[in-house]
């Protein structure tokens, strides 16, 4: 039976242009600061860091690059388990089974449609009862809607799981005063086409000064610091690019119209 087409199609959030992101990208063509990085994305890092409170800010080229480098940080790989919700976008989980650690998938509770606090408790008895260590739990705003974040953090503390916050949905959204992105060992955001605020493509990792300096190295390819082409280790092309963070910050000017 063929579903009934839908005259009005309700999308996440249509992306919308206010009037500072053209002069910014403007500024860039006539700086020619056009490739990866730029002064554009230093001030886009800082402002919203200043934003969301946290200083610690790495600006990517999408929320999944955040999540992968989440997951090295943590040296997540095989025989690790890391539990997310049910409901989500593959792209909360593909990181770290490519990583090769085994994905638990834990019910949503109705009211929030995000992580069930009680349905992790009881996952994550379970395995340690099994003697299979929880790495990770992933905590995922879904729609912007922040998870009940107290009951799921004292359950990751006590059975010593780093959080990882995947709130690509949720900038300006705040959970008790404070605002999302910033509960997690490492917060995660998405600049993408149907988010809060867009830069085309891009996201941002949160983290602290130690982590996010690991993780700028690796996301500009782990280049050492000579003056030839050295890399003593693997890293990936994760960068945002000058012409994209002059985008996000017109449009994080606007946020709280959003």
């Amino acid at each position: 039976m063929a579903l009934p087409e839908n005259p009005k199609r309700i999308y996440l959030s249509p992306p919308h242009m206010g009037a500072d992101e053209l002069e910014l990208v403007k500024e860039a063509f006539a700086t020619n600061w056009i490739a990866p990085l730029g002064p554009h994305v230093d001030a886009f890092e800082r402002e919203l860091g200043d934003y969301v409170g946290h200083g610690r800010v790495l600006a990517l080229s999408s929320g999944t690059a955040a999540l992968s480098l989440s997951a090295r940080l943590l040296n997540i790989g095989p025989g690790d388990f890391v539990l997310c919700p049910s409901l989500t976008f593959v792209a909360t989980i593909a990181p770290f089974i490519q990583a090769g650690a085994f994905p638990v998938f834990v019910d949503s509770d109705p009211a929030t449609w995000n992580l069930s606090p009680r349905a992790l408790e009881n996952a994550v008895k379970t395995l340690s009862e099994r003697r299979r260590k929880v790495k990770a739990v992933i905590l995922v705003n879904l729609y912007g809607q922040p998870c009940d974040m107290d009951p799921l953090l004292e359950i990751c503390a006590q059975y010593d799981a780093a959080v990882i916050e995947d709130a690509a949905e949720s900038l300006g959204a705040t959970y008790k005063g404070r605002q999302t992105g910033t509960f997690g060992r490492y917060g995660v955001f998405s600049f993408n086409g149907n988010k809060i605020i867009t830069t085309g493509g891009g996201g941002a990792l949160l983290a602290d000064e130690s982590a996010i300096d690991k993780a700028r190295f690796w996301s500009t390819q782990a280049r050492d610091k000579a003056p030839w082409y050295q890399h003593t280790d693997l890293g990936y092309n994760f960068r945002l690019s000058n012409v994209l963070a002059a985008i996000g910050r017109g449009q994080l000017r606007l946020i709280e119209d959003r």
